[in-house]
């Protein structure tokens, strides 16, 4: 136990520096950005100090508000999250890291197509981490996936991997591992494969709470009326809870997404769609799951609804642009309590939002 806790304190130390250097810091670039009623993650071109985001049609550009930006460590701004930003225009944003030289970024705007896509959504693009394994992605800045692999790889396991379908094509494998001895002290016996929108926040890692360190969802601003994918899925043999007794039902896949509005710091749920099933599909299938927009009833499976889930009231829901989209996929239904069958296997490629033919 003493082991475990040594190497997630070297982890944590090492996630808080954000860029090697000797001496005062010359790094000024902004690392994250995203303003109010943004539609995607923003593209950041740390070599022409040009950040690009995307905002719906008819949004009132001159009164955005900066809702987050990240810079290098030890660099300072003259902005800062709550204060107002113009994009009518380009707008510039000046950066000084800690060596004190300024760094002069350009923000950019584009209006957003009514029906956006996830980048890679086809899983097709991976990258390889300092650490030697594979996240979905072109690169770490640009991603909008994420994984349980960071949380994991340190016991050595990588629950999430590429999955090669052949010609070029590529689709994500999810495995529910057994963590052996590693996970006898904190009783975490098993890690179930992961995939997310949204990211794995290393600073808040917790080998007992396995969602404490995933800061779920992506700026996303489509109403789509399905979402669309192709999975297989092979539940373990023995489905166990964290303590090791036998339950008597089969482990079970996820895959679900969730519309929401993040506004002045509440969120409150616009869309839920949902697949959860123990069914032995051992070939890629295709799955449409249907956005039902709005609250849920009692005819809808409790983990659907959640607990203290605030929704969206129904005649806003008819009509309001979501900001973020969590879509999550998991081996193990129960994988955060650390509930599941060693072996599940999830495959999942070619995720699709399906929008109304107009």
């Amino acid at each position: 136990m003493k082991k475990i806790a040594c190497i997630l304190a070297i982890v944590l130390l090492f996630a808080c520096v954000q860029e090697d250097h000797f001496g005062l810091s010359p790094y000024g670039n902004i690392k994250k950005f995203l303003v109010s009623n943004q539609a995607g993650n923003a593209v950041i071109d740390a070599d022409n100090l040009l950040v690009t985001v995307e905002i719906p049609g008819g949004v009132e550009l001159t009164k955005l508000v900066i809702q987050e930006i990240s810079l290098s460590s030890f660099a300072t701004a003259n902005v800062a999250a709550g204060d107002v930003i113009d994009l009518s225009d380009d707008a510039t944003i000046t950066v000084t890291a800690e060596d004190g030289s300024m760094h002069v970024w350009t923000v950019k705007s584009f209006v957003a197509s009514a029906t956006p896509q996830l980048a890679n959504g086809d899983l097709n693009a991976w990258y390889k981490t300092s650490s030697g394994y594979y996240e979905p992605g072109a690169d770490a800045a640009s991603t909008i996936w994420g994984t349980g692999n960071p949380g994991t790889q340190i016991l050595g396991k990588t629950a999430t991997t590429p999955y090669d379908l052949g010609e070029g094509n590529k689709a994500a494998r999810l495995l529910t591992y057994d963590l052996g001895l590693a996970g006898i002290p904190l009783k975490t016996p098993i890690a179930a494969g992961s995939l997310f929108t949204g990211y794995f926040d290393s600073d808040k890692l917790d080998p007992t709470d396995p969602e404490a360190a995933v800061i779920f969802g992506t700026p996303f601003t489509g109403r789509p009326e399905k979402i669309r994918f192709k999975y297989s899925y092979v539940p373990g043999a023995v489905n166990k809870d964290r303590n090791g007794n036998v339950l008597d039902y089969d482990d079970n896949c996820d895959i679900y997404a969730l519309l929401e509005v993040r506004l002045g710091g509440t969120v409150q749920r616009l869309g839920t769609a949902w697949f959860r099933s123990d069914a032995n599909q051992p070939e890629l299938m295709t799955k449409e799951i249907e956005v039902v927009y709005g609250p849920l009833d009692n005819s809808y499976p409790d983990y659907m609804r959640g607990d203290n889930v605030h929704f969206v009231p129904a005649d806003s829901a008819a009509y309001m642009l979501p900001t973020h989209i969590s879509f999550v996929a998991s081996s193990s239904y129960a994988g955060a309590v650390f509930a599941g069958a060693v072996g599940s296997e999830l495959i999942i490629d070619d995720v699709e939002m399906v929008y109304e033919e107009e």
